[in-house]
């Protein structure tokens, strides 16, 4: 791959680990305006950033795998998954969609709470595979921005209202919506 082909990559898997940042975000926002320890800040982090690297290469995976399956097609299909999964999280920020209730102090909570924030990853993973991107950066600033930007969330929450949760994660549809369209245009 040559160097322009690289930076063309490393750019959108960057654009695209930020939009999907902005979901932990507005989740950790959300979190964070109901208090919560520094403590539980790191943590939770750090278990959302491992989730965000987890589930994007079960994605990778079976993105290479369908790609394989579907050949030409992979590139729309891809397009088409990515316009669905942005306008969920635009509708759901519409919605006004309550931040649920876990404890995240228990393994258990801890868990469902990092798996439910990683999912989107995981779809994007799925996109990301059809087009066979670098694993390794892909998972490397997918796991970066998903735990950093679950720890701004978190601490910010502490400060400011909840309206911006529901802007950051439209924010991060909308951007997953325009990518889906260059991929099908």
């Amino acid at each position: 791959m040559d160097v322009s082909a690289y930076m063309g990559q490393f750019l959108t898997l960057l654009i695209i680990a930020v939009a999907l940042g902005f979901d932990a975000f507005s989740l950790g926002l959300g979190i964070g305006l109901k208090g919560i320890r520094l403590v539980d800040i790191v943590k939770l982090g750090t278990v959302i950033g491992l989730f965000h690297i987890l589930m994007p290469i079960g994605g990778l995976l079976t993105g290479q795998l369908v790609s394989g399956l579907l050949g030409s097609v992979a590139t729309t299909a891809a397009g088409i998954l990515l316009l669905l999964l942005g306008g969920h999280m635009i509708y759901s920020s519409i919605r006004g969609e309550e931040v649920p209730t876990f404890n995240h102090r228990s393994s258990l909570g801890l868990f469902v709470l990092a798996l439910s924030v990683s999912v989107d990853a995981f779809s994007v993973g799925v996109t990301m595979g059809m087009f066979s991107a670098d694993l390794w950066l892909t998972i490397l600033l997918f796991g970066f921005f998903g735990g950093m930007m679950s720890m701004l969330g978190l601490l910010l929450g502490r400060k400011v209202s909840s309206k911006l949760g529901e802007y950051g994660e439209a924010c991060g549809g909308a951007i997953l919506m325009v990518f889906g369209l260059l991929f099908i245009v």
